[in-house]
């Protein structure tokens, strides 16, 4: 059976920007969707993230992962645990750096800083999966376009590079993401 597990971004929610519109579309490919509820959005801590993830998502050969910015560090760091064999992942606006976090209060530091400093184990992460896709806006606030760069060099991820999107967050729809997916 064909799933999709999606995971909003930080002070996100299953509701906000494209995901009800992606849930949608999903199913009428025939995709079991489910848009995961992630504890304490406004504070994200990569031990309960990944803990909600390891709790809900039932990995297999049919399964997709979509995440939005710290969603897709979650998902990169769910990943790097043994049997979660997927399909394939679908980052938007993923990231490994952030432009914007030294403007930000101590408190948005604070919470960024692990996410940030705690290496990733990339091979353990392409063992349970071999199709990334990347998508980056290049007027992103937080996403510096280089981290694009990353994602190829690091996850051998197919990445897309979009005008104006900003952090993909205002947007209610997703049309190059429902693209991507429809090639599988």
């Amino acid at each position: 059976m064909k799933q999709a597990y999606l995971v909003h971004g930080w002070d996100g929610s299953p509701t906000n920007c494209w995901f009800p519109w992606i849930i949608k579309e999903l199913e009428k490919l025939g995709y079991k969707v489910k848009a995961l509820k992630m504890p304490h959005p406004v504070t994200p801590t990569i031990k309960d993230w990944v803990a909600t993830l390891e709790k809900e998502i039932k990995p297999s050969q049919e399964t997709i992962l979509i995440g939005h910015s710290i969603g897709c560090q979650t998902i990169m760091r769910y990943l790097e645990k043994p049997q979660r064999k997927v399909q394939a992942v679908f980052f938007v606006a993923g990231w490994f750096h952030l432009d914007s976090i030294d403007e930000e209060s101590g408190e948005s530091q604070e919470i960024a800083r692990p996410w940030l400093e705690k290496n990733i184990d990339f091979k353990k992460i392409k063992e349970n999966c071999k199709s990334f896709t990347a998508l980056f806006s290049d007027d992103d606030s937080f996403v510096p376009l280089s981290d694009a760069k990353l994602f190829e060099k690091n996850l051998a991820a197919k990445t897309i590079i979009e005008h104006n999107k900003a952090h993909y967050d205002i947007q209610m729809t997703n049309p190059a993401l429902l693209e991507e997916i429809k090639k599988l």
